[in-house]
């Protein structure tokens, strides 16, 4: 028997649901609250359940499937098509339920509690780091203002703002001076929160046999194995190699017509975090080439030489998705050449 088909506008309160039976007939068309939707969906049978990728929409997503339901969650951009009328959360419902048994329509693999808590600290460290670099550059402009040049880089400024403060022949009045004082000691407990997360991650490595198979690639680190696992679990969303790196937007964007095909820049498209640190631990990897004569090196200098420095790092970074993608789905050891 072909299962029922329902769709939910999720929100913080109040969730709209339209659902239908596989001859098209309404079952639902209504607005409940939070408290009662797993209590309604509990009386319903085993269905087919479309919701749009958002904030709790994996947490909802485990909890029906804990019902004996089919949960599918997928980007907003598949469901737009679909809506009919005006923008509110009873049609948004509708298109969902439309939108969800669409053959061309890509789901979102859902993420266990383990992987969405992995990922809160990969967000937090994130924000740390951003928050730590804008408390650098704010620390830099306050000691400008009073003729003081800090040096470049991050590991030389942090010596030299206590050698400023200290300083008493420089400009600094003590006003100023009590505040730079009082910025340096939130950085250091920035400092020390990161630290902390970074041995957070070098834990989950030693636990996780997959973080430590990828390791093995060149340019990735803790960081970066734990996020990709995290992300994509075995990679099994993926049919090969190509469409990792096409989701991580690594591949060229395509404008062709009349059989012509025209290749542009990457697209930049999908997870922006995890390119961000494929395309840093490529570019690592090609700084640090020197007299390699491995084989991988050897591609990675004629790249350089062919397409310029730049190209040659995301075009390392692409490789090396597809080379993860291949050790997480086939379950196969990284050998180098």
């Amino acid at each position: 028997m072909s299962h029922s088909i329902y769709g939910i506008d999720l929100a913080k309160h109040s969730f709209s649901i339209h659902g239908e039976d596989h001859q098209g007939k309404v079952l639902i068309h209504k607005t409940i609250t939070r408290s009662k939707v797993l209590e309604t969906f509990a009386n319903i049978p085993p269905a087919i359940i479309g919701m749009e990728a958002c904030g709790a929409s994996h947490y909802w997503a485990r909890e029906l499937a804990k019902l004996g339901h089919t949960p599918k969650i997928m980007a907003s951009k598949y469901v737009a098509p679909f809506r009919t009328g005006a923008k509110n959360d009873l049609n948004d419902a509708f298109a969902i339920c439309t939108a969800v048994i669409r053959p061309s329509t890509r789901f979102v693999r859902i993420k266990s509690a383990d992987q969405q808590a992995i990922l809160l600290l990969h967000r937090a460290r994130d924000h740390w780091v951003h928050e730590r670099t804008a408390l650098l550059n704010q620390i830099r402009a306050m000691l400008a203002e009073f003729g003081i040049i800090a040096p470049k880089g991050r590991h030389a400024l942090q010596t030299a703002i206590p050698e400023a403060l200290e300083d008493g022949d420089n400009p600094l009045p003590d006003l100023a001076r009590a505040i730079i004082s009082d910025c340096f000691g939130h950085l250091l407990i920035l400092n020390q929160r990161i630290a902390d997360q970074e041995q957070c991650f070098d834990m989950l490595v030693s636990r996780s046999r997959q973080a430590k198979k990828i390791m093995k690639v060149a340019g990735i680190g803790p960081i970066t194995a734990t996020a990709v696992i995290a992300s994509i679990g075995k990679g099994e969303q993926f049919d090969k190699g190509r469409d990792f790196a096409a989701w991580l937007g690594l591949v060229p964007s395509q404008y062709s017509t009349g059989g012509k095909p025209r290749l542009g820049r990457i697209t930049k498209k999908g997870d922006r975090y995890l390119r961000t640190l494929l395309v840093h631990g490529a570019r690592a990897v090609i700084a640090s080439l020197g007299d390699k004569t491995d084989r991988l090196s050897l591609w990675c200098k004629s790249l350089v030489e062919r397409r310029g420095f730049k190209r040659a790092i995301v075009a390392l970074a692409a490789k090396n998705a597809r080379i993860i993608w291949s050790l997480l789905r086939n379950d196969t050891e990284y050998q180098t050449i």
